[in-house]
């Protein structure tokens, strides 16, 4: 197989992941869903012979990853004219595999991608700490791309993002942008946060939020009057809270929540679901800090932030189960899928009953 023309061919029908395992044909996903080649299981040497072609057109030595023992590694890639690639290279059931990430080349638009204007105005902040949160895969990177890029189009400063690896790739604008990988570049994304405070930053990007050290720093920042984005795999505004703050010991836990209270500007939560026409679509809850979700944090009643965020639709906040009320009521999706991502099941049911949905 000429892996360049294979990748392009993966460009061009817009999927999104590339599966080279054992035991299964070359297997892509496109909105969502599998396509399976029809050619026969890979076999071990197969994919063998697929992952060493990946770390050549990637200009990486195999041997090293071979010789070191590494249980898997990530590297972003590109191919010139074609696009740009993420991989992650594995060894299950003692045979090597891979997941390819495939990221056309261009930035995202907003509109191509469902991500509303209600997300998109997290740009405006001037300082503290924003996060995009979700489960893998449900486009976090796209609608952080999406802000960056307007940012880099609409202010002047200098914008550092730290990402593991890099996806999008941003030219200087109005902004410089200087974009380091985790670990090519430097070796974690704390000392990564620690160096771009000397960097004279005023956008910083930090690809993940990962233990207590990079939380901590990035608080740290965001008290700095710097403007910090990044993500957490959690779902919802109080979820996300908790899970900061859960990963310090109880005795500094007070702290965070203090500092937290005081840096939080906004949360944005997202997911994909499936449209009735076998695509997907994404849902946000948006949550954007006010005195009342302040309180809510510094007191630890997280579990009542979800009603302020309901009534604060003027305030341009949602909940997640509004989004997927309005998705219903549009037409996008089923009520049945509604309910299956919904957060509080029962009361979306109620109101989808009530508007005879």
């Amino acid at each position: 197989m000429n892996l360049e023309q294979f990748l392009k061919n993966m460009i061009d029908v817009r999927a999104s992941d590339i599966f080279v395992i054992a035991g299964l044909p070359l297997t892509y996903q496109v909105d969502g869903r599998q396509v399976r080649s029809d050619a026969g299981p890979l076999m071990p040497a197969d994919t063998e012979a697929m992952v060493r072609a990946i770390y050549e057109v990637a200009g990486r030595p195999f041997e090293r990853f071979a010789e070191l023992g590494n249980h898997d590694e990530d590297f972003s890639f590109a191919l010139p004219g074609v696009g740009r690639f993420r991989a992650n290279v594995f060894r299950q059931r003692g045979s090597l595999g891979a997941v390819v990430r495939v990221i056309p080349f261009g930035l995202p638009d907003p509109a191509d991608f469902g991500i509303p204007e209600e997300v998109m105005r997290i740009a405006r902040f001037q300082k503290g700490l924003v996060l995009v949160t979700g489960p893998a895969g449900a486009g976090k990177s796209t609608t952080l791309a999406c802000v960056i890029d307007r940012l880099n189009r609409e202010r002047s400063g200098h914008i550092i993002t730290m990402e593991d690896p890099i996806e999008y790739v941003h030219r200087h604008g109005s902004c410089i942008v200087t974009q380091r990988e985790i670990p090519t570049d430097v070796a974690t994304y704390a000392e990564a946060l620690r160096s771009a405070m000397r960097e004279a930053p005023d956008v910083i990007l930090l690809g993940e939020m990962r233990d207590p050290e990079t939380i901590s720093t990035a608080v740290t920042a965001a008290e700095m009057a710097q403007l910090i984005f990044s993500t957490l795999h959690t779902t919802g505004a109080a979820g996300t809270v908790d899970r900061i703050i859960d990963a310090f010991p109880p005795t500094q836990q007070r702290q965070i929540r203090m500092q937290l209270s005081m840096v939080l500007q906004a949360i944005v939560s997202q997911q994909l679901v499936p449209t009735v026409d076998g695509g997907v679509t994404p849902a946000f809850e948006i949550m954007v800090t006010n005195t009342a979700i302040r309180n809510l944090i510094r007191e630890e009643k997280t579990h009542q932030m979800d009603s302020v965020i309901a009534a604060g639709g003027p305030e341009g906040m949602r909940t997640m189960d509004q989004s997927l009320f309005e998705l219903v009521d549009a037409g996008r999706i089923t009520r049945e899928t509604a309910l299956q991502y919904a957060i509080h099941q029962e009361a979306l049911e109620q109101r989808l009953s009530v508007a005879g949905l």
